[in-house]
């Protein structure tokens, strides 16, 4: 009886992945930011703790791998792109735009198909064990969300406007998938040789929520993306 419910504890953990992520889509979509970010972040938190407790118990299985990439197109697919659609019909749109106002919001989702990409290489890369080759769909999420509720008022401003959001989310649609080398947070000693880039970042991860506050996450990833280009030129 123990192992038939142990079995379950995973998929259970990665089904309350997947409704954080649904929650934080239709937040999302009327317009609370807030709630859907923390929603992102309990998605994240179940996300890390899935694939440790199916590695701790014993009970990693074929079905639980596929589980996971659907719960995270939802989480970190879905819900920004949801944040984004809102998102968009806020900002501000130069004259050029303003025939598609109406349509524009509605190329947020090529970020969730990005997403679903990015998952769906993953899953048959077998370069991404000890590294990654894109930019993760969490950090994708995670830099979205926080950048939407740290920096709101800056990107309703002036000095922000709908063509300045495509391209930068175009820019985030196209780290997803490109063959970019990016390390991973994975420690097999503790030595200060074999993981200078790793401490490196967590030092500089440090001062990021004093001086960005809500948006320190997207300064956490862009933060992570230049120290992975700097240590690639160098090795």
């Amino acid at each position: 009886m123990a192992n038939s419910l142990t079995k379950h504890i995973p998929n259970s953990i990665t089904c309350c992945n997947l409704i954080c992520g649904c929650m934080a889509t239709g937040a999302a979509f009327h317009g609370n930011y807030g709630w859907a970010v923390l929603m992102i972040l309990a998605g994240a938190v179940f996300d890390f703790f899935d694939g440790m407790s199916a590695r701790l118990l014993g009970v990693s299985s074929p079905i639980g791998k596929e589980l996971d990439s659907l719960a995270d197109v939802v989480t970190f697919g879905v819900a920004p792109s949801a944040m984004l659609f809102h998102l968009f019909t806020e900002v501000a749109y130069p004259a050029f735009l303003i025939p598609l106002q109406r349509f524009v919001p509605y190329t947020a989702f090529l970020m969730a198909a990005f997403s679903a990409l990015r998952l769906a290489k993953f899953n048959l890369d077998e370069r991404q064990t000890s590294s990654f080759i894109g930019l993760p769909t969490p950090a994708n999420a995670l830099f979205w969300s926080s950048l939407i509720v740290g920096q709101y008022s800056f990107l309703l401003s002036e000095k922000f406007n709908a063509a300045l959001l495509f391209l930068v989310m175009l820019l985030f649609c196209l780290l997803l998938v490109a063959e970019l080398p990016l390390f991973a947070l994975k420690f097999k000693n503790l030595s200060w040789k074999d993981n200078k880039v790793k401490y490196v970042f967590l030092l500089g991860c440090l001062p990021m929520p004093f001086l960005l506050g809500y948006s320190c996450f997207s300064g956490i990833v862009m933060w992570y993306v230049l120290l992975s280009l700097v240590s690639l030129k160098k090795g």
